[in-house]
């Protein structure tokens, strides 16, 4: 058994990826911390010290995420990967009927296809670490979003491809429990982050004039405000690599858990109302017309 615990982190830079790449070199762990920007990977390796090595990864490109399973298989070796923890990320807001359909693809590329992608190429760097040590001790952690379960107005492009992910999670977490390598999703809820300052820039290109402002202006400041009050009520990104550390380290995972109290108090009602019910709430909640 190789006491050699390698995990792979796409989307490293910032964020929960950068919280889990230093909580985990931090437990022991060696990460290897996916990044777009070589300047990013500098800074984390400094920070970090001699358990982090950053990796160049474009998770939308194939020629990248292939010559990052060479380099992983390299640095690796015969130890193989523990862990792959899929967390790279973009949002893309809007109204459905208003978001370019290159837009959606955009969106579902990165949140969904690319996470795909990257899984697959990853997959027998697993099985070669399960293969050297018990079953079971392969794992692949999915970073989804209480927008998985949970779906608000001008957040449609983003929280389709957290339930899209969260199919994908399912659908492999069955596939490959036979072979060694358990499966976890994680749902957080809001947490600290710089996709608030984006979401912001977002609202502030939609213009008094704009189609989306004239037929969705409701809609659209009610999540100005939402935003705003998740943006001040929101944890740490420590707190999704805490759980994403016990998806590694615990004998038996749980395979799908919120992360916050704002996303575990939304799935609950989620389950327990019915969804026309659920989703009414929601309408008086954020003041927006039924």
């Amino acid at each position: 058994m190789t006491k050699f615990q390698a995990v792979l982190i796409s989307g490293a830079s910032s964020g929960i990826g950068k919280a889990c790449a230093m909580h985990l070199a931090s437990r022991g762990f060696f990460v290897i911390a996916g990044v777009r920007r070589a300047e990013d990977g500098k800074r984390l390796e400094a920070e970090a010290g001699g358990n982090l090595r950053s990796l160049p990864l474009d998770i939308t490109d194939a020629a990248s995420i292939a010559a990052a399973r060479d380099k992983v298989a390299e640095v690796t070796g015969e130890a193989g990967l523990k862990a792959l923890i899929n967390n790279a990320g973009i949002g893309v807001g809007g109204p459905v009927e208003h978001v370019t359909p290159n837009d959606w693809r955009r969106q579902f590329e990165v949140n969904v296809v690319g996470h795909v992608a990257v899984t697959q190429a990853m997959l027998p760097l697993i099985r070669r670490h399960v293969a050297q040590n018990t079953k079971g001790s392969g794992r692949i952690v999915f970073i989804g979003s209480i927008a998985g379960r949970a779906t608000l107005p001008i957040l449609g492009p983003y929280s389709a491809s957290k339930h899209a992910i969260a199919a994908v999670a399912t659908a492999l977490r069955q596939e490959v429990q036979a072979q060694g390598i358990y499966v976890c999703l994680l749902e957080p809820g809001a947490i600290q982050s710089e996709i608030w300052n984006k979401a912001e820039e977002y609202v502030e290109t939609v213009g008094a004039e704009d189609p989306s402002r004239i037929l969705y202006g409701q809609h659209i400041e009610a999540m100005i405000r939402q935003t705003r009050q998740a943006s001040r009520s929101a944890i740490p990104a420590s707190h999704v690599a805490v759980r994403v550390e016990e998806c590694l380290t615990r004998s038996n995972p749980q395979t799908r858990r919120t992360v916050g109290k704002d996303a575990a108090v939304a799935a609950f009602f989620n389950w327990a109302l019915p969804e026309r019910w659920f989703y009414k709430v929601i309408a008086r909640r954020l003041k927006i017309p039924q």
